[in-house]
């Protein structure tokens, strides 16, 4: 299905245009048909050559501009109509800022009423294209029809086929945003919200969270007036909820999928064109239009907006600006930051226009971490980044427990932690290592959980400790404990596994946190509680047992070592561990052969 909205003066015969092309009146309310004046928004469809086509027709009266603006705020393409007979009138400039403010780029100029003669629907056309020039419908076709005698009918199908058919595909799998247009009550149904799908698509069963985070339940999904499994953009949408009234949804609010959309109130965008307004305004963006203060920043090609109420919005989103005490529209914008930094200091607005200026008006969720250095995976999801593409990003970059990190700055990170550890061991070296959390603080990290992707070789992450695996140099001790520690290998040339007693560290002034820095030094091996031996005695362990007969005792290990069953137990698990001797069901051992 394709989707296309009117556009146009009031009067100019839209609503005329739509039925001679579907068959069904848009103006659907009773005052509507006996003013012969569009005041809400309507809907009809039809199908064309085998394409689809839904119109959302909208009022041209300058008092319901803001309900024009709910009915194109979602829709991709649109017939412009200016009637030959009255030519361009104040609401076809103010519906053509609009849509030009929009970037809205495909459509149709129709100029109706052409039977008051070719002469004059020639003379409204080189005027409305006065107007086009220099705006984003500038070189959109053009057709001149008449909805009474049929002139040009015939055209404008065809016209509508190939602009249909030129339209970019619809991201069919990115996630759902349905901006609410209708709101209504069916008997035995309950709430029924329409709107026109552009992103995603949506079935029977799904859940959807609304503008407040409240999740429904679709009940049932309409299009083009028939019950269907799922609908997929871009199409017209009729959704039956569950859960909710009336009184919870309006125009204006959004159905989402869940997490997708970051809902806020503050956010900083690139305008169109430079605003002179200062202050209130009016936000239109989708269906929905909110009171906003607006302050340019720096130069006035960027603005940072202020919603009186917060919306689900994503990067990349278009809407418009309104002065709505002049009437008129002020321009387009694209949003830039959902959640922009303050600006406390002098000179920060500026600062801060000449850092937009550097981004994209489209980011994708790598332009984003590149941006934010470090970011969540599921804040991209939440800012309408596509799940296959944070995945993708995911794969490709360093990633930690949810997660991402900029490559450039992971390994900038990395170089900075291995300083930090190196600098911790000179000035504590008495510490297994750095403490994960002071090196996130130093590093400026939001979570522990980045250290995973910084953690590089010879450092390791053990017990929320930061430990340097490469460090086995003893003369990086203290003096004071090296001189200890060289005492307690001396004790022990004489006799190698006679580990000493407790009495005897605590004579050399060995206390734990000592010894834990000369295991992690290298000049000590702990085999056991309070249990170290020099490293030449453990690795020369195994061979006294060569030498006995196999399988041995326990006794039998501890008299060729010639030391107590105080250090022989943990020796021979010691050795067990590494593979080199092994412990069979009646408790004795062989030494395990080469």
């Amino acid at each position: 299905m394709h989707v296309v909205a009117t556009a146009g003066h009031v009067d100019h015969g839209k609503s005329t245009l739509v039925a001679a092309l579907t068959g069904t009146d848009p103006d659907r309310y009773a005052e509507e048909k006996r003013r012969g004046l569009t005041i809400d928004l309507g809907f009809a469809w039809t199908e064309i050559d085998g394409e689809q086509v839904a119109f959302v027709d909208v009022p041209g009266h300058e008092r319901f501009v803001t309900t024009m603006l709910a009915g194109v705020g979602p829709v991709p393409a649109v017939l412009f109509v200016v009637a030959a007979d009255e030519g361009w009138m104040p609401q076809s400039q103010e519906h053509l800022e609009a849509l030009d403010g929009l970037g809205v780029q495909h459509g149709l100029l129709v100029i109706s009423r052409s039977d008051v003669g070719a002469e004059v629907a020639g003379l409204a056309e080189v005027e409305a294209r006065e107007h086009l020039s220099g705006t984003t419908l500038a070189a959109i076709p053009s057709v001149a029809v008449s909805a009474v005698t049929g002139h040009g009918m015939d055209d404008l199908r065809r016209e509508l086929v190939r602009l249909v058919r030129s339209l970019p595909p619809a991201p069919t799998d990115a996630p759902v945003r349905l901006w609410v247009d209708r709101v209504f009550t069916i008997r035995g149904a309950g709430t029924v919200v329409t709107g026109t799908l552009s992103a995603g698509s949506v079935r029977a069963g799904d859940r959807l969270a609304l503008g407040d985070g409240r999740l429904v339940s679709v009940r049932a999904v309409q299009s083009l007036g028939r019950t269907v499994d799922a609908a997929t953009a871009v199409s017209r949408v009729a959704l039956n909820l569950r859960g909710v009234t009336t009184d919870d949804v309006a125009r204006g609010d959004a159905l989402t999928a869940p997490g997708t959309c970051a809902l806020t109130s503050l956010v900083d965008v690139r305008l169109r064109r430079p605003v002179d307004v200062v202050g209130r305004a009016v936000l239109h963006i989708g269906s929905a239009h909110v009171p906003v203060h607006v302050r340019p920043l720096g130069r006035g090609s960027h603005a940072r907006l202020r919603l009186e109420r917060p919306l689900p919005l994503r990067l990349g989103d278009v809407g418009l600006l309104r002065d709505a005490g002049r009437g008129r529209v002020v321009g387009g914008f694209i949003v830039l930051d959902l959640g922009p930094p303050p600006l406390r200091r002098r000179g920060d607005a500026r600062r801060r226009d000449a850092e937009l200026a550097d981004r994209p008006g489209s980011p994708s969720a790598a332009d984003e971490l590149g941006r934010r250095r470090v970011v969540e995976r599921d804040s991209l999801l939440g800012m309408g980044f596509h799940r296959s593409e944070v995945d993708a990003l995911a794969d490709a970059v360093p990633a930690g427990r949810g997660w991402l990190v900029a490559p450039a700055y992971a390994e900038e990170l990395a170089a900075r932690l291995e300083e930090l550890v190196s600098q911790h061991a000179r000035s504590e070296p008495l510490t297994p290592g750095l403490p994960a959390e002071t090196a996130r603080q130093r590093l400026g990290l939001a979570a522990v959980e980045l250290l995973v992707v910084l953690v590089r070789p010879p450092l390791r992450l053990e017990n929320g400790v930061v430990v340097d695996g490469g460090r086995k140099d003893g003369a990086a001790l203290p003096a004071s404990i090296a001189r200890s520690v060289d005492a307690l290998l001396a004790d022990l040339q004489e006799a190698p596994y006679a580990a000493p007693e407790a009495y005897r560290l605590q004579e050399l002034g060995l206390g734990r946190r000592e010894l834990a820095a000369a295991v992690r030094a290298g000049a000590l091996v702990r085999i056991g509680e309070a249990i170290y031996l020099s490293p030449q005695a453990v690795r020369a362990a195994v061979e006294p047992l060569r030498r006995l007969s196999q399988p041995f005792t326990m006794s039998d290990a501890r008299r060729a070592w010639d030391t107590s069953r105080r250090v022989a137990i943990p020796l021979l698990q010691h050795l067990d561990s590494q593979g080199l001797t092994e412990r069979l069901p009646d408790d004795r051992r062989r030494v395990v052969q080469p």
